[in-house]
């Protein structure tokens, strides 16, 4: 049988190599880390509770493979409230805040149905900032509260940033629809998603392919076969390679491939945007914040979903009054649950809190550093005290995918303003250069309900497998699993 080599053990090399193993194929998979998953990775706090650093959401539970295999493996799923508890620019509770962020939300569902309609017609340069500021006035209704309900409507839009990894304002409306999930619920992995990435490898490690601490630095493909270099000199001949590896790390290495990539796959690669986000954990002896269970504004139970918008507050800490969120994860399900608040913050205050972080050496000062910087807002919560051991937080830990060379220095893929053809730059990708032996997977080349997903990752790994398989004759392939 032909030789695969897969670059990447993250989601989708793990993906593809089980479906090319299952159809007789011989796989290696060349993964430049010390460990399997890629970017769902994980960690263990103190308190012994796992957290997962890199996805946590499952995107939609209608047609989803990633649902169907979370469940068949017992992974405990979760769906939080939808309503959230929101802060005003002076640390206030907004008594009308859940009713202002479904307005939000329907907005960008409007936008959503805007520039899937109007694709065509839309300027690149327009983002969904723009479109906030265009249609605003149309979604709230007459009163004396209508200018502060504008802009609290305007703050609240800010949350976007913490779904794509990039401010709103550089959100392209133009292939706003890209940013589309599958239909049904958005659920949290409250067991986290260990056992999903121990499941998909248990073939590559049944059968012993992957090599780890192995990077790729050359990718020769000729008429017959594709040598593949790695950094100890090794090389070897395969008859197909799969490139997985996240597509910030594509954009700044395309010169392992020799002969160069064509140019429109060299633009169609640099064309899509690579986002920043981080999560900040943030645990404490107790959850004393749910010790008072209601608020005394709206005198509802505070919501396991939090924001503050435009913090006026924090000037030593946050100049620029960057939005806030997180989640409050008390509330999982036993014995998921701990006292611990996961942000999740992007762009420019990611990027200047990891660098930061980066410069501080020793984990205590990581821990304080981060405590100073996100006390401003855990110090609203109900049944905060100073001087109670119980608000002190016992562990601070920040992700540092912007510090990754081997995540391509961010998250995940985005789609910004500027972008002309977003979907044939997808598609460009993810046909990939099959005359010469060569594909690519990832949640970058996902179908396009699922791009920047692990949902997305998994199909993709599949489906570039499914059709190597049908190339060789091996299986059929249907036009569903084309992806098209």
């Amino acid at each position: 049988m032909p030789r695969i080599c897969i670059v990447g053990a993250g989601v989708a090399g793990l993906r593809c190599a089980d479906t090319l193993l299952r159809d007789g194929f011989q796989v290696t998979i060349l993964e430049a880390r010390n460990r399997l998953g890629g970017r769902a990775t994980h960690r263990t706090l103190p308190s012994g509770h796992v957290i997962d650093l890199g996805p946590n959401w499952i995107h939609g539970t209608e047609h989803n493979e990633m649902y169907d295999l979370a469940n068949s493996i017992g992974t405990i799923l979760h769906q939080f409230p939808s309503h959230s508890t929101i802060f005003d620019s002076d640390g206030q509770v907004l008594r009308d805040g859940e009713e202002l962020d479904t307005l939000m939300w329907n907005i960008v569902g409007d936008a959503f149905k805007y520039s899937a309609e109007h694709t065509p017609i839309i300027s690149s340069t327009t983002s969904l900032y723009d479109f906030f500021e265009t249609t605003i006035e149309k979604y709230v209704r007459p009163g004396v509260n209508r200018k502060r309900r504008v802009e609290i409507l305007i703050q609240l839009s800010e949350r976007w940033g913490a779904y794509v990894g990039s401010h709103i304002k550089t959100q392209s409306l133009k292939f706003l629809w890209l940013e589309d999930c599958l239909n049904g619920e958005n659920l949290f992995c409250a067991s986290g998603y260990k056992n999903v990435i121990d499941h998909i490898a248990v073939r590559a490690q049944q059968e012993r392919i992957v090599k780890l601490s192995t990077k790729v630095t050359l990718i020769r493909s000729n008429e017959k076969t594709v040598k593949v270099t790695t950094d100890a000199g090794d090389e070897d001949e395969y008859d197909e390679v799969v490139v997985t590896v996240p597509l910030g790390w594509l954009q700044r290495n395309k010169e392992i491939f020799k002969p160069i990539l064509p140019p429109q796959m060299s633009s169609a690669i640099d064309s899509i945007g690579y986002g920043a986000l981080e999560k900040v954990f943030i645990s404490f002896p107790t959850p004393f914040w749910r010790i008072e269970q209601r608020d005394s504004v709206c005198n509802k139970p505070y919501s396991a979903s939090l924001q503050w918008l435009k913090p006026t507050y924090a000037p030593d800490t946050n100049s620029q009054q960057f939005y806030q969120e997180c989640v409050d994860l008390s509330g999982l399900p036993d014995p998921h649950g701990h006292p611990t608040l996961l942000f999740y913050i992007y762009g420019d205050q990611a990027i200047a809190i990891s660098n930061t972080l980066k410069q501080l050496p020793q984990s205590e000062e990581k821990d304080k550093y981060i405590t100073e910087a996100f006390k401003p807002y855990f110090c609203l919560l109900p049944g905060y005290n100073a001087a109670l051991k119980d608000c002190v937080p016992n562990s601070c830990y920040m992700t540092e995918w912007f510090q990754d060379e081997f995540a391509g220095f961010g998250s995940y893929s985005t789609f910004r303003t500027g972008l002309e053809a977003a979907d044939r730059d997808i598609k460009i990708m993810r046909e990939g250069l099959p005359n010469r032996s060569i594909w690519f997977a990832g949640e970058h080349v996902a179908p396009f309900t699922s791009m920047g997903t692990i949902d997305g990752a998994y199909m993709s790994g599949e489906s570039v497998a499914k059709r190597i398989s049908a190339a060789y004759g091996v299986t059929p392939l249907t036009t569903s699993e084309s992806l098209k």
